[in-house]
């Protein structure tokens, strides 16, 4: 009698595959801004740009020497022209997103106090959204799951 087939328990893991080359790792991050009604600020990026079309949380890439609060502050003021403090970004999660040339790492924060009203400084839509209409704007991958997390955490 044959000894039964062991399944390989990675199998049920859902994912990308392994990659076996090096791959850049991108460190960006990202806040979820939820006004007084709780709705959140997602902006589409514009075209000319890698993933155009799709919906994000706002935030940016972390410049060297400098903390994902830090860089978030930054952001805000040059993409929105709002005034936010590290202290009033909570991080509540976070994604590591296998892209085809690169690897994304992004804390994802809370934020429900700034100064100013929200404009588009760098020619993108901006859309105030109940937790539940996210998944009506198409994100990029490594943006999805926090949607979830967000949600639970509201």
């Amino acid at each position: 009698m044959a000894a039964p087939v062991e399944e390989d328990p990675l199998e049920t893991c859902p994912g990308t595959p392994e990659f076996s080359g090096e791959r850049r790792v991108v460190l960006v991050a990202a806040v979820a801004l939820i006004d007084a009604d709780g709705r959140v600020l997602i902006a589409q990026r514009p075209q000319g740009k890698p993933m155009a079309g799709l919906w994000e949380f706002p935030g940016g890439k972390i410049g060297p020497g400098e903390t994902p609060e830090r860089a978030l502050v930054r952001e805000l003021k040059e993409e929105l022209d709002i005034d936010t403090r590290e202290s009033c970004l909570a991080p509540i999660a976070f994604a590591s997103h296998a892209y085809e040339d690169f690897h994304l790492l992004m804390p994802l924060f809370v934020c429900r106090k700034w100064r100013g009203t929200p404009k588009p400084l760098e020619g993108q839509a901006l859309k105030w959204a109940r937790i539940n209409e996210l998944k009506n704007y198409p994100m990029p991958p490594a943006d999805v799951p926090l949607v979830a997390q967000l949600r639970d955490l509201l």
